[in-house]
């Protein structure tokens, strides 16, 4: 009966670890979609707001930590491997997010994390129940090893029990350990070999050369040293927004407020580093709801700050960047 829940669990848990472990910008520090960034915004607001600051300092081996545990608690979880132990895992997980990044979802069942923490405790409690276990083989084996009937009888004395269990936690434990070693090393590798070098300017806004003038108001924007153009005045009607891409490589929205104003924001959610969309009267995140207004602020979901203001200016009649 736990089979789908411990299914969905164990899938997600994997591909949870696996996207951070990938995601070149995960532990890139300069980046506002890294671990280090989030980890500061969630501070802010969360209740363990010391411990969080804490792991930020040293975001690079918390957030190492946090994907190879969502790791083998799929793992362990799947394959039917120390499963109170990996649920276990996955309950504290789960909860950690929901203590940062979820605390200031409003109401609360709208954040993901909660539902996950109970989701963990059936397993917890029942265990994988010797269906499709690996534990449930190694069980096997060490009560044949013991010259004992597959099933245990009321006759079975403690003594005899405990070896049984001695030697499945034993082997699970080694299998465990030798697969989670190879793990960490090669996944470590991978994780630091994709993150940005330090000074590439991933995650901030570098100076870079204006583009190429398309129009004598472009001409002008360059010549009078301003940044990036992005766009000419009247291509962005008032009220509407343009998406463009930032100095730092990242996607962007220009917005056209009032009549003689305009204003820029990053498209990175502060919460989870997804791009946000432009909704009319705001940006909305497609992944876990957070929602903005035109100036920014958050107002809604689980996003811990404000969309990152990109400075701009009207040059000859055309908006560029600085």
């Amino acid at each position: 009966m736990l089979l789908p829940l411990r299914a969905f669990l164990g899938v997600t848990f994997v591909y949870a670890g696996l996207s951070k472990i990938l995601d070149r910008h995960y532990l890139d520090a300069a980046s506002p979609q890294g671990v280090h960034a989030q980890m500061v915004h969630a501070a802010v607001t969360s209740p363990i707001g010391w411990l969080v600051t804490l792991s930020a300092d040293h975001a690079t081996i918390t957030g190492l930590a946090i994907a190879f545990g969502e790791l083998a608690v799929g793992v362990g979880v799947l394959l039917g491997l120390l499963t109170r132990l990996a649920a276990l895992g996955g309950l504290l997980l789960a909860l950690s997010f929901f203590l940062t990044v979820s605390w200031t979802t409003s109401p609360y069942y709208y954040g993901p994390d909660i539902v996950f923490a109970f989701a963990w405790t059936p397993l917890l409690l029942a265990g994988d129940g010797g269906v499709y276990s690996l534990g449930a083989t190694l069980r096997a084996r060490a009560r044949a090893e013991l010259g004992l009937p597959a099933e245990p009888s009321p006759r079975e004395t403690l003594a005899v029990q405990d070896a049984v269990e001695r030697r499945t936690l034993v082997r699970s434990g080694l299998i465990a350990g030798v697969a989670g070693g190879l793990s960490v090393i090669g996944g470590t590798a991978l994780a630091l070999a994709r993150r940005p070098p330090s000074g590439s300017g991933s995650g901030t806004a570098q100076p870079t050369p204006a583009a190429t003038p398309a129009s004598g108001g472009s001409t002008a924007a360059a010549s009078s040293g301003a940044g990036n153009v992005i766009a000419a005045v009247s291509a962005v009607a008032q009220g509407q927004a343009k998406s463009f891409t930032a100095p730092d490589g990242q996607p962007a929205y220009l917005l056209h407020p009032s009549a003689d104003s305009f204003v820029a924001f990053s498209a990175i959610c502060t919460h989870q580093g997804c791009t946000v969309q432009f909704a009319g009267d705001g940006f909305q995140c497609p992944c876990h709801g957070a929602t903005y207004d035109t100036k920014g602020q958050v107002t809604g979901g689980p996003a811990p700050a404000p969309l990152t203001e990109i400075p701009v200016k009207v040059v000859g009649g055309d908006v560029v960047t600085g």
